[in-house]
């Protein structure tokens, strides 16, 4: 009876809801729901939330910002950043945020995001600010975050070496967009902190300094930072760009060189990079990094498996902390001539250990495998009024080939086509390689990838893509060659008194069957309705359902979620959130994913399978002019288990409460 109960208090706030009006606005990371549609979206769009969080909280000046700086935008094409450069150029700085009107491929809603994460300034008219100036107006940002659960699991009581409590501090300071440093330290829960290997507190450190447009010198980074070339075949330290997302930028990634300020322990360098411009249009950068990373080690010291994790909670976790390294260096130079470029990358790796995977199954035949790895490419492209084309051609020492190209059509100012091809050898390897691709490597895939965006009328959006791909070699559960299809279509309303938006995705991948004879389709369906509506001047509610089906030969799965979201808000001091949900699925495999709203640079991105509730509650207050407090608290109450996960990690009760609280002070 009690999940009878909760299903018709769903569908009652369902059709209440239905009565109400659209918000005006919405808020930035409410695009992030839109992008993030994929069940592992909470890996892929971590580090996309981050560097979001940076940019809306330290916005660009319009006027000052480089053709890399509004690059870290997903959303913007190249197009378009090349259309907002040479309005400035051509026209002189922006007055107002209204000339952006008339730049003609923003569209309304690319506007809308974009006014999240730019502000229109004046142009310093010095090469480069003094010392004085950086220091008497440089602003300062301090936050502390820190996370509590209400149970304890298996662990915290014998096995994890330090307490259950989550927590982080980050300090940053800036100037502009010219020069910001910064330190960010990170805990997870059960490490150990001021004790074994982290006798200096935090588990892990990230710190930095960013030099930007400093004569000649475009960015000279120290400390931790990302790197990003080309369309990330060789490196791509950066967060890599989903399908829905991809349509929306035409496929642009490359980003140069940025700070790794985040809480993220892998993928990132340590030591100096620049990029200089040598004479108009043409850019050097390079970079030399010295790094240790957590790895597994065989009986004879090489190197099995490199860890990614970050956890350092037990004992056999901790000895694993930092007991290899590597050594990297390399390099880009990008030339551009009008609408052309090309750009040529290369790097080096050297491990202190050899990297000597179990290639007994034969789907890691392939592997990287060694101690010294080299890896270059040729990037290129041509843009002009209706036409873009990007792509790349990497190779190393491992022999294999991999290439990346796209082209998109701007038919007018309502409709834009795209279509993607890559070609990734299984014999293809880089350490450090991270770009558009179905298996979640560049390696063993090739596939073709058309996608299309129309906007019939201003309040209407339809978005279509279809995604083909081939791995010729075994994976993890497919002992052959296999193949299989993505296809999604979303049509979305908005207008200022609602919104409404219907997604459908199908993807039909092949997997070995249970007795390992033959391959079976593995067919995936996700539905999702969401709907918008402002209730009053401060209330705003969402409504959401979302439906998947999984078929097999063998069996078939169904699970389901209905969601609402009220929101209130008083200007800017003031704002709160609470959702309320209720799923079924028969299983994990047919689990349902949902974007929450939380702290500043956390992303939430929870999935949920079998039977039970979601309760989130989220506050943000200004405390005084230069304070802001920032809470939450997720209840997740589950009907059909006396326990939640397993071994270390195993909650002895079918509910758990988690309570998050966020400080940030500006001076």
């Amino acid at each position: 009876m009690k999940c009878i109960y909760t299903t018709l208090f769903a569908l009652l706030l369902t059709l209440f809801n239905s009565s109400l009006y659209a918000q005006d606005s919405l808020s930035w990371d409410d695009f992030i729901d839109d992008y993030a549609v994929d069940e592992n979206g909470e890996a892929t769009w971590s580090d996309t939330y981050e560097t979001l969080t940076e940019l809306h909280e330290h916005p660009l000046n319009i006027n000052t910002a480089t053709r890399e700086e509004l690059g870290q935008l997903p959303f913007l094409t190249d197009k378009q950043i090349e259309e907002i450069q040479a309005y400035i150029h051509s026209y002189g700085e922006m007055k107002t945020a209204g000339e952006l009107l008339m730049i003609e491929s923003l569209d309304y809603e690319t506007r809308h995001k974009l006014m999240h994460f730019i502000y229109v300034g004046t142009v310093n008219k010095q090469k480069y600010p003094s010392i004085d100036n950086i220091l008497k107006y440089g602003k300062q940002e301090l936050l502390a975050s820190a996370s509590v659960p209400f149970y304890d699991r298996k662990g915290d009581n014998n096995g994890y070496l330090g307490y259950k409590y989550r927590h982080s501090v980050r300090y940053s300071y800036r100037y502009g967009n010219y020069l910001k440093f910064g330190l960010v330290g990170s805990q997870g829960a059960g490490e150990p902190f001021f004790a074994d290997k982290n006798k200096l507190g935090y588990d892990h450190y990230s710190y930095y300094l960013v030099i930007n447009n400093m004569h000649n010198i475009k960015t000279l980074a120290l400390g931790c930072y990302r790197l990003s070339f080309g369309l990330g075949l060789v490196i791509n330290s950066n967060f890599s760009l989903g399908k829905v997302a991809t349509l929306s930028s035409l496929g642009r990634i490359n980003r140069g060189i940025t700070a790794h300020s985040s809480q993220s322990e892998s993928n990132y360098f340590n030591g100096v990079a620049a990029t200089v411009e040598v004479v108009k249009d043409i850019t050097m950068s390079g970079y030399m990094s010295y790094r240790r990373f957590d790895g597994t080690l065989n009986k004879d010291n090489t190197l099995a498996t490199i860890l990614t994790s970050g956890y350092h909670r037990t004992q056999n976790e901790i000895d694993k902390k930092g007991n290899c390294s590597s050594t990297d260096f390399g390099g880009n130079i990008n030339i551009r001539h009008k609408d052309a470029h090309i750009g040529m990358t290369a790097i080096y790796t050297i491990l202190n250990r050899i990297l000597k995977p179990n290639t007994s199954a034969y789907y890691r035949m392939y592997y990287p495998a060694g101690k010294q790895f080299f890896n270059g490419s040729i990037d290129y492209g041509y843009l002009c009024r209706y036409f873009i084309f990007n792509g790349e051609i990497a190779t190393g020492n491992s022999g294999g080939i991999a290439t990346l190209n796209n082209i998109s059509i701007h038919v007018n100012k309502n409709l834009d086509l795209m279509t993607l091809q890559r070609f990734y050898s299984y014999k293809y390897s880089s350490l450090y390689s991270n770009s558009f691709s179905e298996g979640g490597s560049i390696q063993n895939e090739s596939g073709i990838y058309v996608g299309a965006n129309w906007r019939p009328a201003y309040e209407w959006n339809i978005m279509a893509y279809t995604d083909w791909f081939y791995f010729a070699w075994p994976r993890y559960q497919i002992s052959e060659s296999s193949h299989g299809c993505d296809n999604l279509i979303s049509m979305s309303y908005k207008s200022k008194k609602w919104g409404m938006e219907i997604r459908y995705r199908l993807k039909i991948k092949q997997k070995d069957n249970s007795l390992k004879t033959a391959m079976d389709d593995n067919i995936q369906q996700r539905i999702r309705l969401r709907f918008n509506k402002k209730i009053n001047k401060h209330f705003e509610s969402q409504t959401q359902i979302d439906g998947t089906e999984v078929s097999t030969a063998s069996h078939n799965e169904y699970g389901y979620m209905i969601n609402e979201n009220i929101g209130y808000s008083r200007s800017n001091k003031f704002s709160a959130d609470i959702t309320y949900g209720y799923f079924h699925t028969d299983s994990y495999d047919s689990r349902v994913c949902i974007y929450e709203h939380g702290l500043l640079y956390r992303f939430s991105f929870p999935s949920f399978y079998g039977e039970g509730t979601r309760l989130a509650v989220s506050v943000k207050g200004k405390v005084n002019q230069n304070m802001t407090l920032i809470a939450k608290v997720g209840v997740t109450d589950y009907f059909d288990r006396d326990h939640i996960s397993s071994g270390l990690q195993q909650i002895n009760h079918s509910s758990q409460t988690d309570a998050d609280i966020q400080l940030k002070w500006n001076f």
